[in-house]
Parts: structure tokens; C-alpha cells; sequence
């Protein structure tokens, strides 16, 4: 079902469905699985960069770019369309009708641009944000250490003045993209004397050997190595690469916040919605499509899908109407997190005891259920765990009392 948007989104999706059915390269779809959410720490991943690595994949990356539809939503000035969030997630939408990847920036396009946009000076922008859009920067996010969780505030990373550079030390933890990125974006303390929340910078850090960072993969269940440690000796950045000036890091490192927990939610529905109805196919073949129980378990999945397609279209109108993401949108990130952990439950029932024997294959192989089930306890964790995305609920969004400290 396609809700009708008004004329100009109406015209908008047509041209959209029209070019992408001329320009997207045949044995495209075929690449990869791209319909499914894609999870931190998942196969899907490895298997999504494997394809990235393909010329049919580059050859739709270089019409993407030639038409301006990579960082479609920056204004237009920095290389964007100026989309705004209702023709995204229409685009979105096209892509998949069609079974096609959208071709993103990583952090760069969708953490690191906002802060830039919003905090940057004119300087910056110039120099950074082509950058990004160009694929020549592929940014990691430096933000969670080892001994504070999800207090950003609590951060120990330090970095000293130096001329006119920035030198830094400490250890960042849970990267995701590590291997591939060339720059990091770091939340660290300037200022040791100042308040908690006071005193932190967030720089733009190269991100390699040769700059004193070591980076070490962190092996997950399922098998996979998406997020890594790092370390940080003696790691230089010029203080141009300082976004927001020095000793006022929280400002852009909110606004980035802001963008990881709710920029997608416009969009999550769709990923889960592929991957609920591959799963009722497979409940269909198998027979377990007439177990009562499994069909009102299905029933709860698709209804919490649905769910996620409205919150989205609640956010895509307060977005259009000029608000920012705020507090709200951790319920998106607390809500589909939740949920994709009990479906990878379901989706183990449905299976059945097959579920409990591993394929052949190197390493630790799972199939695409079981990296389901595996992969989506994570999505409890990073980006803020559940139990933070309460409290920012609950104090910010509700206005409750702030939890008692010890």
C-alpha cells in the first residue's frame, strides 16, 4: 500500500521509479541480499561489501553520483539535493520496490556531515563535505570506551594542544567499520579541569598506522568481526579538524547522536518488513504457517512492523514541519531493537531444530536465520543500550524525575 503524500510526492516517487528502472545495472538485485535491515555485527555486512567490491555495484555507484543521489538530503551546496525527509524515504521505498541498494556514505553522509552542517565553519564545510560525498573520507565513530558504557560524558580519551595540531591518547572501543575507514571522529577531553559534560572536543582524527592508532577486531557470536578496539598514541589532527571549536564537543557530538538514533526511522520498516515476509514464506513451505501459535507470533511481528511504518510517518511530519530529531527518537531505536531480538527468536522456531546445526563452511558459519538471532542482540547494546534509551525517554521526552544516583 502506497499512502498518497500530495501531487508533488506523487510525481517525485514516479520520477524516482522511472530513472532506477533505466540506470540500474542488470544483475544488480542479484549481488546481494540488499532488502534485509542491516545489523551491526551480522554477516549481511560482509556479504553486502563483498558485492560493494563488484563493477556492476560501482557502475550504479557512479550513475548515483553522476545524478546527485548520494547525500541526496545535504543542501545543495555542499553536494546534496536538498531532499527533505519525505523524498528520502520515498527514494528509500523505490529502491527496494525495485531490489536495489541505496548507495550511502557510511558515518561520513549520515553522522559526521550533520555535525559539520550544523557546527562546522564555512572553512570546513568546503573542505570536508565534498570529501565525504566523494567516497575519499569513510569515517568510524570514536565515541564508546571501555569503563563508561554509554556515558559519553565520562569519556578519558585526552587530547593536549600542541602548536596547532591536537595530539591524543587514549583507547576507543566497539568501532564499528574499523578496517575500512581512513578518518575517525573523536570525543575527547581538553579540558580535564572543566565539568563533566564541559571540557570535550570532537575532531576529525586520520585514522591509520602511521598516525599512532591501532586497531584491533573484536570477534562477535556470530562469528563476525565488525567492531573493533583502538588505540590512540600519540594520534595527531590539526585543530582545523576541531568541529564546534575546542572544548565545545558535546553540541556536535549530541547533534551526531541525534541523527545515529533517529535518523533512519523514517526508513527501518522497510528492512524488517523484506525480512518478516521471507520468514513467513518459509513458514509457509515448511507447514508451520498452520501452527496457531506461530501464525499469532507472525501476526505480533507484522503488527510491530506496522507500528514502525507509522512512528516513521509521524517523524517524516514533524521533519518536513522543520523540527530536528529530538529525545523521541530513541523510542524508534529502543522500539526496533527490542522487537528485531524477539523476532530472531521466532525465526528460530519457525526454522525448527535445523536451527540448532551450523553449516559448513571456515570460521564459525551460520546461515541467514541464525545470523539473525545471533546479530540482533546487539542491537540492544550500541548506539545506546536499551536501558539508556528509557532514561533519555523517561527524563527527556516525558519530563520524569532523573534516576536516583548511587
Amino acid at each position: 500500500m502506497e499512502l498518497d503524500l500530495g501531487p508533488q510526492y506523487s510525481e517525485f516517487r514516479a520520477e524516482m521509479r522511472s530513472w532506477i528502472s533505466a540506470n540500474a545495472p542488470a544483475g544488480l538485485e542479484g549481488l546481494a541480499n540488499w532488502g534485509w535491515q542491516p545489523v551491526a555485527g551480522g554477516r549481511q555486512g560482509a556479504q553486502r561489501l563483498k558485492a560493494m567490491e563488484d563493477p556492476i555495484y560501482q557502475e550504479w555507484e557512479a550513475r548515483l553520483s553522476d545524478a546527485r543521489l548520494i547525500c541526496a538530503t545535504w543542501p545543495e551546496q555542499y553536494g546534496g539535493r536538498g531532499w527533505d525527509a519525505v523524498r528520502f524515504a520515498v527514494f528509500s521505498e523505490e529502491l527496494r520496490r525495485h531490489g536495489v541498494p541505496i548507495v550511502r556514505r557510511g558515518m561520513g553522509e549520515t553522522l559526521v556531515g550533520p555535525a559539520i552542517i550544523v557546527h562546522g565553519t564555512p572553512e570546513q564545510k568546503a573542505y570536508f563535505l565534498p570529501r565525504i560525498v566523494a567516497g575519499v573520507d569513510v569515517y568510524c565513530q570514536g565515541y564508546s570506551e571501555p569503563d563508561h558504557g554509554s556515558d559519553l560524558g565520562a569519556v578519558e580519551t585526552r587530547g593536549v594542544v600542541d602548536g596547532d595540531e591536537l595530539v591524543i591518547h587514549g583507547q576507543k572501543v566497539w568501532t564499528s567499520g574499523a578496517q575500512r575507514a581512513n578518518m575517525i571522529f573523536v570525543l575527547c577531553r581538553t579540558d580535564p579541569d572543566a565539568p563533566k559534560h564541559r571540557g570535550l572536543s570532537y575532531v576529525l582524527v586520520p585514522f591509520s598506522p602511521d598516525n599512532g592508532v591501532t586497531v584491533r577486531p573484536l570477534r562477535q557470536i556470530t562469528g563476525a568481526a565488525e567492531f573493533c578496539e583502538d588505540f590512540f598514541e600519540g594520534s595527531r589532527a590539526p585543530l582545523f579538524n576541531v568541529i564546534g571549536g575546542l572544548n565545545n564537543g558535546w553540541a556536535p557530538a549530541m547533534t551526531t547522536l541525534g541523527f545515529e538514533r533517529g535518523g533512519n526511522a523514517t526508513t527501518a520498516h522497510l528492512g524488517f518488513e523484506q525480512e518478516l515476509w521471507d520468514l513467513i514464506r518459509v513458514a509457509q513451505k515448511n507447514g508451520k504457517s498452520r501452527d496457531p501459535l506461530t501464525r499469532q507470533r507472525l501476526a505480533w511481528a507484522y503488527t510491530h512492523v506496522q507500528l514502525m511504518r507509522f512512528a516513521g510517518l509521524r517523524l517524516l511530519a514533524s521533519l518536513a514541519g522543520g523540527k530536528e530529531p529530538g529525545p523521541e527518537a530513541s523510542i524508534s531505536k529502543l522500539f526496533w531493537s527490542e522487537y528485531h531480538k524477539s523476532f530472531g527468536e521466532i525465526a528460530l522456531d519457525v526454522i525448527g531444530p535445523r536451527a540448532m546445526v551450523r553449516p559448513d563452511g571456515d570460521g564459525y558459519a551460520t546461515d541467514e536465520w541464525q545470523d539473525v538471532f545471533l546479530s540482533s542482540r546487539a542491537g540492544t547494546i550500541y548506539s545506546g543500550t536499551s536501558q539508556i534509551q528509557k532514561n533519555i525517554v523517561g527524563e527527556r521526552a516525558l519530563g520524569l524525575p532523573k534516576e536516583p544516583q548511587r
